[in-house]
């Protein structure tokens, strides 16, 4: 069996191909290749403070502050879309915020996207 990765509209797949008698046609067995998972780059986030985390897996669509401003509890910090909804997500205190991450991120469940100080 020879095996190949084919790349079908940027969806990698591993191939195996049999060889058989002349007559008999070649059988194709097709299942996605595992593609290597780049970490995110990891971001300064300070010591202490209360931490703000994802709620949901995610794309963060908007940071609703600058970073260094202060900030009210419940004020919305960062606009999350998950299943072509937008979330804000609120500060959890009064505080300077320090954003973990950029817009146009994703990020999973429990990350840390803000850390209020």
């Amino acid at each position: 069996m020879r095996n190949f990765i084919v790349t079908i509209d940027g969806k990698s797949y591993s191939v195996g191909v049999e060889e058989v008698g002349e007559s008999a046609s070649p059988v194709v067995a097709a299942v996605p290749a595992e593609q290597p998972k780049v970490p995110a780059p990891a971001a300064v986030i300070p010591d202490g403070g209360e931490k703000l985390l994802s709620p949901f897996p995610g794309l963060i669509k908007n940071l609703l502050t600058e970073n260094g401003a202060k900030v009210k509890k419940n004020q919305p910090l960062v606009v999350l879309e998950a299943m072509k909804m937008d979330n804000d997500i609120t500060a959890p205190c009064d505080g300077t915020v320090t954003y973990a991450v950029a817009k146009g991120a994703n990020v999973e469940t429990g990350t840390v996207l803000a850390v209020i100080n």
